[in-house]
């Protein structure tokens, strides 16, 4: 390894670096939230999960299979319930 490699980097580029992250993030979190479950999307979610149920059902599909794989499709267009199976998983790795 080099000399360089071994350096700590700057304290003062990393205290600016965090500060610029720490102003940033919760407004960007914030707008994302906005996009994800804003008030039109939560609308297009009940309109995508009821069609899917009723094509189902006018399929020909009893009530409990039209349920489960309703279900089923809901967590698939559920992003926060994505990411927690994958850090419940990560969680169960690490223990």
């Amino acid at each position: 390894m080099s000399e360089r490699e071994h350096e700590m980097p700057d304290p003062e580029k990393i205290k600016d670096i965090l500060n610029v992250v720490s102003d940033k993030v919760p407004g960007l979190l914030k707008e994302l939230t906005g996009v994800l479950y804003g008030p039109e999307q939560a609308k297009n979610f009940g309109v995508a999960v009821s069609t899917f149920y009723k094509q189902l059902k006018d399929a020909g599909m009893s009530e409990e299979e039209a349920f489960e794989l309703t279900r089923q499709y809901m967590s698939t267009l559920n992003l926060g319930g994505v990411f927690s199976k994958y850090t419940d998983s990560d969680k169960t790795k690490k223990d």
